[in-house]
């Protein structure tokens, strides 16, 4: 089985964010980074396939050199080779540039399978599997939980609302996006590191004619706000107050 799966560089969690000057992304230059955590239990979960099923675990990245990073770690946790998409403009693109690039440079590859992580921790759109599988011209299942692969295709359960789950059977070739906590993530050995210097990274060409959908106007860092109200009177009166503010002013009930 030859299984895709997309990673993304993110900035790092504990990083305090700083804005650039024309407040519509972050100062790249000042941030560390790291692999999108769904992704990497998306990984985990194709190598988990491979090893179950034999076959070829593919890493695809798209964004600026410094990706290199993270698809090295996928490398020295198991993957057997990478495609990077390399372009400045990838670091922050849209959903629907990132999924137009990586379809490029997916579609002669005849994957049975593409995993991504549910949604990036930088962004958090959730749509860049999606519109991949619409690219793709592949059937696509969402936050996935458990991935079967059966003779006639695939089983896999999805996470609903309210603490429902469902059981969906599709065919293969397909796109899932995995839900964090699907699996126990693995750590890269040593020999895993020393073996990824010598596996194979091919690089791709982003489409040119590549137009963004969605366009950051401006943004900013939460401010932190206090602000206490004493309620007096007997706690009756001060408890039939409170929920009249939480009723009127708050409108959490």
């Amino acid at each position: 089985m030859k299984i895709a799966v997309c990673i993304k560089q993110v900035p790092t969690r504990d990083w305090q964010p700083r804005l650039n000057e024309s407040r519509t992304w972050i100062r790249e230059q000042d941030a560390t980074y790291e692999m999108n955590e769904p992704d990497a239990y998306a990984l985990e979960e194709s190598l988990r396939l491979k090893e179950k099923h034999g076959g070829e675990v593919v890493v695809c990245s798209a964004g600026p050199a410094r990706v290199s990073q993270v698809i090295r770690e996928a490398l020295a946790r198991g993957a057997d080779r990478a495609i990077h998409i390399e372009d400045e403009r990838l670091g922050s693109a849209d959903a629907f540039v990132l999924a137009e690039a990586l379809a490029g440079a997916m579609k002669d590859e005849a994957f049975d399978l593409v995993l991504t992580g549910l949604q990036s921790d930088d962004q958090g759109f959730a749509q860049t599997g999606v519109v991949l599988a619409e690219r793709l011209g592949l059937s696509h299942a969402t936050i996935v939980m458990e991935v079967e692969v059966r003779a006639a295709g695939l089983r896999v359960k999805r996470e609903l609302e309210g603490g429902w789950f469902q059981w969906v059977t599709m065919a293969m070739p397909a796109v899932l996006t995995i839900q964090s906590g699907i699996n126990q993530l693995r750590y890269a050995t040593l020999k895993g590191i020393m073996g990824a210097k010598k596996k194979e990274i091919t690089k791709a060409a982003a489409p040119s004619a590549s137009a963004a959908r969605q366009k950051i106007v401006s943004l900013y860092v939460p401010e932190k706000t206090k602000q206490t109200q004493l309620i007096s009177g007997s706690p009756a009166d001060a408890a039939r107050e409170l929920v009249r503010r939480l009723r009127e002013e708050a409108r959490v009930i």
